[in-house]
């Protein structure tokens, strides 16, 4: 007897010693291997009431993993709870998933597939996996059959020999589970879910994708993701939104889409046309027959021509060509005087009739030209600097627009990765300040435009080549808004045209992708488009809150503008009044660092520690915290007027000024890695950090410019930059546009390393400047070749009168 006590409770002790290691050994499993803070440590969780048909109805504790916590859509969970939850679904959902689930029962292939095709927890949790996508393209690959399509013809016979009711239905339905395609068609859905847990600090919200009969609604689609989702009662979940094909996007219903197909056709036709003109015309040289373009020789507006007109034989164009000078002494005009018509006054009628049709006619011959490839390329691959710039101005430009497209490509990635995180890791990195301060390319592009409308404006006004008959006619404050007001037409008619079609394009590929993209958009394009686009026409749209704004780059356009028209008013001004215009710039200048010192201060910024576009919307876009790079490149056009681009300066004074500009540039985008600013000087940085760069570029350009540039110069004004420099705009406009085709295109988020990102920054360059060679020859070179005939033709025109 007391054998067997002993013995008992020796095995007793053995069971709990063994259960207690046991436990042991599942925690020590777990944490091995890293330490792991509190707020991640995984608790033992209760299985839900809806999972006890899993655990014979107990309810035990069980230490879990974390895919055990992270387990939705469970499709045991399904099956187990298919009475329950098929109440809630509409009619037609609940008939295809039963087939659904009887297929899964009986291993059918398609249903495997559907199963794979959806979205569940693998791995990334903490490393930042936000996208549990699944493959949607897998969901639309498991094609349907329309009818019942079987293996063997003698399949289908005995189905049709079957005469009872009920053995039909039954033999039909066994061979729609063992096919190897569904009999209903299938949706993709999207389903925005927000999470709260016990083991991370803050909600997450994961977009998770399930593979559905096509049937079920978006209504469908929640009740069956929370109803298999209640497997841990630390997690909590509810479905935000849903996104499927129920929503589908018609594009020929869609106004912008049908005007977009229209400019499009009619700017391939003008291509055509422009370019077959110029074809013609290069075919007439080599004939060595002349062909006349100059829309002045013909001009009739009150030019007193020759009576000699001479007609080329050119066919039946009926193209003529004004030969002889006019008359000094304008005969014709006392003869008139005397109220008695002439023979000499009707000829002159009928001259002056024949030579308006002349005059339009060539006109527009011109203006097709405008539209010509060959012309439009050669002005693109034209390795001449050109009267409208400084070479080392290229140079800036193309470096500047590929640092653009970096930090564009990093931040794109990253939102779109399994593993956000990885960020973290790699911010503390040094070389990747590199990305993080990319911010200060916009600044060296408003640098260059405040240089070249100073510097090409003062030039102009010194040759005369500024002075309009129209403007002549009027003096003071008239002729001052005249001329304002014509460069305002000029800049906008120059930037618009390309400018409206990508914001046309935007608007269509962003609402195609917000019902078609396993992802959702970065920004409300498809809404914000439609809505204010004309905020973006008239350049203000930096005036508006951020979330309401179109094409979310386009904010150094609106700024950008906006300095142009701030810079006019002092260019015009500093003409008559140059010590005030100084004055006021300088005021500008003190105002702008004075207010983003002070929005800085007020929201506690502090640059380096904070993301660079934390405060976008009080202080990154906004015109009057950007303004100091344009007004000081606006002082830098301005000295090298005066000084012809010619400056004399030691050897010491060269080397100071490198020194310096190198410092500083190299502190603004390395200097605060790892440095902590307090509250003022953090709003001090904020408010000096982008005219300090300026002043940086200033004398980079002035040292290059005046033969003191050495390499750096060689660098800069390398002719190979200079087609990239031509398409820096449409570059600009593009490379969004281009990196979200191809980040919501793919199936899968991106998963991100140190190779990765450079292939991704070098394939996005080549695409945006494809992308940007197309839209510059079918827009900006056209608007651009227009504007100058035109310009042109009204100089001409009213210089007659």
């Amino acid at each position: 007897m007391y054998m067997k006590i002993i013995i008992l409770t020796i095995c007793v002790w053995r069971a709990f010693s063994q259960t207690e290691a046991g436990d042991k050994l599942k925690e020590m499993d777990y944490l091995d291997g890293s330490i792991v803070e509190n707020k991640y440590l995984l608790p033992s969780i209760n299985i839900s009431e809806h999972s006890e048909e899993l655990t014979n109805h107990t309810n035990e504790k069980v230490s879990v993993g974390l895919s055990r916590a992270l387990d939705f859509y469970n499709t045991q969970l399904l099956a187990a709870n298919w009475n329950t939850i098929k109440i809630e679904l509409s009619e037609d959902c609940a008939k295809d998933m039963q087939t659904y689930i009887d297929g899964l029962t009986a291993g059918a292939t398609w249903a495997l597939k559907m199963d794979d095709a959806s979205g569940r927890y693998s791995t990334g949790w903490f490393w930042g996996n936000q996208f549990w996508t699944g493959s949607q393209s897998l969901c639309e690959n498991v094609s349907p059959v329309k009818g019942v399509i079987l293996a063997n013809g003698s399949d289908e016979n005995r189905l049709s020999n079957v005469t009872e009711p009920l053995q039909y239905e039954s033999y039909k339905k066994l061979l729609m589970i063992h096919s190897q395609q569904p009999q209903f068609d299938l949706g993709y859905f999207v389903l925005r879910v927000n999470i709260n847990n016990s083991f991370t600090s803050e909600e997450r919200i994961l977009h998770i994708g399930l593979c559905l009969p096509d049937v079920c609604t978006n209504e469908d689609a929640r009740v069956l993701f929370e109803e298999t989702s209640r497997i841990s009662q630390k997690v909590s979940l509810k479905v935000g939104a849903i996104r499927s094909r129920h929503q589908r996007y018609n594009m020929f219903e869609d106004v912008t889409f049908l005007l977009l197909c229209t400019v499009t056709a009619g700017v391939i036709v003008l291509l055509i046309s422009g370019t077959a003109f110029d074809v013609y015309i290069q075919q007439m040289r080599k004939k060595k027959k002349t062909l006349v373009i100059n829309c002045t020789t013909y001009s009739p507006a009150g030019n007193d021509l020759s009576e000699t007109v001479t007609k080329l034989d050119m066919g039946t164009s009926g193209f003529y060509m004004v030969s002889g000078k006019g008359d000094d002494n304008n005969n014709g005009r006392d003869q008139a005087s005397s109220g008695t018509e002439t023979p000499s006054d009707a000829g002159n009628k009928y001259r002056e009739i024949k030579l308006n049709k002349q005059f339009i006619l060539c006109l527009l011959r011109r203006l097709v030209l405008a539209f010509s490839i060959r012309v439009n390329v050669n002005n693109i691959f034209n390795q001449s600097v050109g009267s409208d710039t400084l070479s080392v101005i290229h140079g800036l430009k193309s470096i500047s627009i590929a640092w653009v497209i970096l930090g564009h490509t990093c931040l794109v990635a990253f939102k779109y990765s399994d593993n956000m995180e990885y960020r973290k890791v790699v911010h503390k990195e040094f070389m990747f300040q590199t990305i993080l301060n990319a911010t200060f390319s916009v600044d060296t592009f408003f640098f260059t435009s405040g240089l070249l409308v100073s510097f090409l404006y003062f030039r102009a006004n010194a040759k005369g080549k500024l002075d309009h008959p129209i403007t002549n006619k009027i003096s003071g404050f008239w002729s001052g808004f005249l001329h304002f007001f014509g460069l305002i037409i000029y800049r906008f008619a120059r930037l618009t045209a390309p400018y409206l079609f990508v914001i046309g394009v935007l608007e269509v590929t962003m609402k195609w992708f917000y019902y078609n993209s396993v992802f959702e958009p970065p920004t409300l394009d498809h809404v914000n488009c439609p809505n204010y686009w004309w905020r973006n026409l008239l350049y203000i749209n930096t005036l508006f809150p951020v979330n309401e704004m179109c094409m979310l780059w386009s904010w150094y356009l609106s700024d950008d503008t906006q300095f142009y028209i701030v810079g006019a008013v002092l260019l015009i001004l500093a003409v008559s009044h140059f010590k005030s215009a100084a004055a006021l710039l300088l005021l500008f200048v003190l105002s702008s660092w004075m207010t983003t010192g002070f929005i800085a201060f007020s929201n506690s910024h502090l640059p380096g520690a904070d993301d660079p576009l934390a405060l976008f919307d009080k202080i990154y876009d906004k015109p009057w915290t950007r303004l100091g790079p344009y007004l000081i490149g606006m002082c830098v056009g301005w000295l090298l007027f005066k000084t012809k681009c010619e400056l004399r300066m030691n050897k010491l004074t060269v080397i100071i000024g490198w020194f310096l500009s190198s410092i500083i540039l190299l502190a603004l985008v390395y200097g605060l890695h790892e440095i902590n600013l307090s509250p003022l000087a953090g709003a001090a940085y904020s408010a000096l950090s982008h005219s300090v760069w300026a002043l940086g570029l200033a004398w980079i350009v002035v040292a290059c410019t005046t033969g003191y540039g050495g390499y750096v110069n060689k660098l800069l004004s390398a002719s190979v930059l200079y087609p990239f420099s031509r398409l820096t705009y449409c570059a600009y406009l593009l490379h969004p546009i281009a990196l979200r085709v191809m980040v919501m295109s793919m199936d899968q988020p991106l998963h991100l390393g140190k190779g990765v990102m450079p292939v991704l920054f070098l394939g996005q360059v080549v695409a945006s400047f494809v992308l940007a060679f197309a839209v510059s020859i079918s827009f900006e070179g056209p608007s651009v070749s227009m504007l100058r005939i035109l310009t042109k033709l009204t100089h001409s025109q009213e210089g007659s009168r």
